[in-house]
């Protein structure tokens, strides 16, 4: 498979998305005047936009590839996952969404300095700040990697398109521009899901029928053995209570979800984002699967098409650029695009409020509305830099254990996390000091138990969030609680969760 087979067409059809998605920033840079405007688009997003905007950013361009590859080689467990996501919305609706609503948080980690003190927001944000630096290192290379054998540009050009672009679009629009691109860039990645499972049952002889029979055939499903429990091994009683967990950090103490529920109008918009979020989760992720065994079906019909010794990994945008129409391959590779642009801009711009209302606004004395626009922007240009070297020194120096395991460190924070706003939420006794000692005991437990035991990954965030429960709710009395009664009732569960 050569590169230059990418061919006129598919340029013309990626340079045209690319050039839609700078339009968009550029259109929506002049209702940017303000620290709102830049971060929580003034109220202005309704809802559906807001849900595919949420479903977007938490599909990358590595899970685009990586689902149909892992459906390609193993199985459909991983299907799990989605559905577990949806499970914990009503958990969402019913307690975090108020309070995140009715706070009025630009920044998520606002209410643990409210709930607790100045050095747990920090740490929220900062450890939220660094692992977010390290993701866009790493889907940005990690997507470079992925799609310089088929296409005829370097890796430094594929960083530079979508990490370059992606930072003058989000500096420009805010998240306002962002959210817009999502929608943009979610009906792509869903199009292309369905287009791409529609071509393929066109290609196998036998069409859809011989699709779904083959993989049951071959056991690539839900296979019997994947039902017992384990320790070490990801079977599917794992992955339902990882993802579980994994699913709860996401939606109640990562910026850039959350961000999502401040910027509709009213309460119901927000719910009605994560319905429609639930509802692209329900459906889209299916054709992905069935992607991965629609190419199964297909280069076991036709096994002399893939090279030796090729890397299945690449599945999809080998069969993309080999087999899918010229243009329309195009727009496809555009889509993976997309899928790492959809989640880069989310970080650029969550990133960027974090840094601006947990430390600029702290160490300023009352900066205008002007400033901290100014400085949102300056950071969103600032983590972008950071971002894109850090992926082209991970190309030039073609090592990239360092960085998965600095990024890998730093999202074992995710468990204490999801820990510190479940204890700041649901134990009203819990204080600074026992929230405190309930982070470093996590920490400390999640960090022995990676290096130490073979306990499955998965179980990372269950532990980690456990230990800052537990730990903090039993060393509570040892320490004085500083909240009013009033506060108690306004920062857990109470006034503010029924409102």
């Amino acid at each position: 498979m050569e590169a230059s087979s990418f061919g006129t067409l598919n340029y013309i059809a990626l340079i045209v998305y690319l050039g839609a998605i700078m339009g968009v920033g550029v259109y929506f840079a002049k209702r940017q005047k303000s620290a709102d405007d830049y971060f929580k688009a003034g109220g202005r997003i309704p809802g559906w936009a807001a849900g595919f905007s949420v479903f977007a950013t938490t599909l990358s361009s590595i899970t685009f590839m990586s689902i149909p590859a892992k459906a390609y080689t193993d199985d459909w467990t991983f299907l799990i996952g989605q559905y577990i996501a949806i499970a914990i919305l009503p958990i969402v609706f019913w307690f975090y969404i108020p309070f995140f609503r009715k706070l009025n948080l630009t920044s998520v980690y606002e209410y643990l300095e409210r709930r607790f003190d100045v050095k747990m927001r920090l740490f929220g944000s900062i450890s939220f700040m660094l692992f977010h630096i390290g993701r866009i290192a790493i889907v940005t290379y990690l997507t470079a990697l992925a799609l310089m054998p088929f296409i005829d540009m370097s890796p430094l050009t594929i960083v530079f398109l979508i990490g370059v672009l992606c930072i003058i679009y989000t500096f420009l629009g805010g998240i306002e521009g962002v959210i817009w691109t999502d929608v943009i860039q979610g009906i792509m990645l869903s199009g292309a899901a369905i287009l791409i499972f529609l071509v393929i049952c066109f290609n196998v002889d036998g069409g859809v029928t011989e699709i779904f029979s083959m993989s049951a055939r071959e056991g690539k499903y839900f296979p019997a053995e994947q039902f017992r429990w384990s320790w070490s091994e990801s079977t599917i009683p794992v992955l339902m209570i990882g993802f579980f967990f994994a699913s709860l950090q996401q939606f109640t103490a990562s910026q850039d979800v959350v961000q999502r529920y401040i910027v509709t109008d009213n309460i119901e918009e927000t719910k009605r984002a994560l319905i429609t979020n639930a509802k692209l989760v329900a459906c889209v992720p299916i054709f992905f699967f069935a992607v991965g065994s629609g190419l199964f079906a297909y280069y076991t019909q036709n096994p002399q098409l893939l090279p030796e010794d090729f890397n299945t990994g690449g599945i999809l945008p080998f069969y993309v650029i080999s087999q899918m129409p010229a243009g329309v391959a195009g727009l496809i590779i555009a889509a993976i695009f997309a899928a790492s642009q959809s989640s880069i801009s989310s970080s650029l711009n969550s990133i960027a409020a974090c840094f601006t209302s947990d430390i600029y606004e702290k160490i300023s004395d009352q900066p205008s509305a002007e400033q901290k626009l100014k400085v949102g922007r300056i950071l969103t240009v600032t983590a972008g830099i950071l971002g894109v070297c850090a992926s082209t020194y991970l190309i030039l120096s073609n090592e990239s254990e360092i960085w998965d395991a600095f990024n890998s460190l730093l999202g074992l924070m995710g468990g204490p996390m999801t820990g510190l706003f479940m204890l700041g939420i649901f134990v009203r006794k819990a204080n600074a000091s026992s929230a405190l000692v309930g982070v470093v005991s996590s920490i400390a437990t999640v960090v022995c138990v990676r290096y130490f035991t073979d306990l499955n990954f998965f179980f990372y965030g269950v532990v980690g969030t456990l230990m800052v429960v537990i730990v903090g709710y039993l060393t509570a009395p040892l320490f004085k609680n500083t909240l009013s009664d009033a506060d108690k009732e306004q920062l857990t569960v109470g006034k503010l969760a029924k409102a």
